[in-house]
């Protein structure tokens, strides 16, 4: 998996190009009385493109990681214009007001909140080492109000949960936790910290046997079992081989994660998941891999170059129920934060 100075240029101007979409929308909103129908603009004035409120995060997020690779990208002052537009302080507080009103406590509930906080991680660390895009700290400071917010809601959820979601989709809880993690850990959150430490090991850490026979569903973009091994590995450090020696599924049915999943409609909102699908699973299993000892390590590291071959064609062309998301999942396979300039 390699990324080209053109690939990055072109995913940038796919990931401009969608933020700045304003339709069509899938609004995430609870109608609270007959008056209550805004436009996604008016309470969403800084993720307000992109088809819905978590890709419009997460594909602000992927121009971050895109400049931060290719400091002279072509496109990066039109990408510093979007962002001053955008991320205001008086912007983030109308979404920081709307999420925090009476009955919007669910709203965007792991997904959309683990994403935000990676969003604030990489706008930090990008201020703090001097990198990146000019206006970034301004960027980073705005933002910060919501972030800590969202950061102290998720905290207390996983707080009060009994149990996880194994979803191959939004409501995943092994993914929302490792995308937080990053943030606890480059901000040094320890109540965030603390509890994703909890929740998994009280969640995942029994768990035995994994039941591979029931992946992949119809619309995953997310493998239940992939996101909780790697999750697994974060947590439990040097303990996580004896732990995945018990998880693993059987090596006779493995084959449920080495085989790229088959898209049959990528004009389907749902069924184009797949193609997510195989770019989570490229991510999954090339971090899984330097964890593991051979001759498994290479299966998986050659699987996850197989994922990447079948899915890297579609992040983007094809139809908009696509463009406005893969672009991410592609930067997570591909790692970026280990690409420079030079190497492109």
């Amino acid at each position: 998996m390699s990324l080209t100075r053109v690939d990055a240029e072109r995913l940038a101007d796919c990931a401009l190009g969608v933020v700045q979409q304003r339709y069509p929308h899938k609004l995430d909103h609870l109608i609270r009385h007959a008056d209550d129908h805004p436009l996604p603009h008016a309470i969403h004035p800084v993720f307000d493109g992109c088809y819905d409120w978590h890709s419009s995060v997460h594909m602000h997020w992927s121009l971050l990681r895109l400049c931060r690779a290719v400091p002279e990208l072509s496109l990066a002052p039109a990408i510093a214009a979007h962002f001053d537009a955008h991320f205001t302080p008086d912007n983030v507080a109308v979404e920081r007001d709307y999420a925090g009103e009476p009955g919007r406590g669910g709203f965007e509930r792991p997904y959309g909140w683990a994403w935000l906080l990676k969003l604030q991680s990489e706008l930090n660390s990008q201020a703090r080492d001097g990198i990146g895009l000019r206006g970034g700290h301004r960027w980073a400071q705005a933002l910060q109000p919501f972030s800590t917010d969202v950061a102290a809601r998720l905290a207390n959820f996983l707080a009060a949960s009994h149990y996880p979601v194994r979803a191959g989709t939004h409501a995943n809880s092994a993914f929302a936790m490792l995308l937080a993690l990053d943030y606890a850990r480059s901000e040094s959150d320890v109540a965030l910290r603390n509890a994703i430490d909890a929740s998994a090991r009280a969640w995942f850490a029994s768990d035995r046997d994994y039941p591979i026979a029931y992946e992949p569903g119809g619309n995953d973009f997310l493998s239940p079992g992939l996101c909780e091994a790697l999750l697994m590995r974060e947590v439990l450090g040097g303990e996580f081989g004896e732990w995945w020696r018990s998880f693993a599924p059987d090596a006779s049915a493995l084959d449920r994660w080495l085989a790229p999943a088959i898209v049959s409609d990528r004009s389907d909102a749902q069924g184009v998941h797949l193609d997510g699908l195989n770019l989570s699973r490229a991510w999954c299993l090339a971090a899984l891999a330097s964890s593991l000892s051979e001759p498994q390590a290479q299966v998986f590291r050659d699987a996850a170059d197989t994922h990447w071959t079948a899915a890297w064609p579609q992040v983007t062309r094809g139809d908009f129920v696509a463009t406005h998301w893969l672009v991410s999942f592609a930067l997570l396979a591909l790692d970026v934060r280990h690409l420079s300039a030079s190497s492109l």
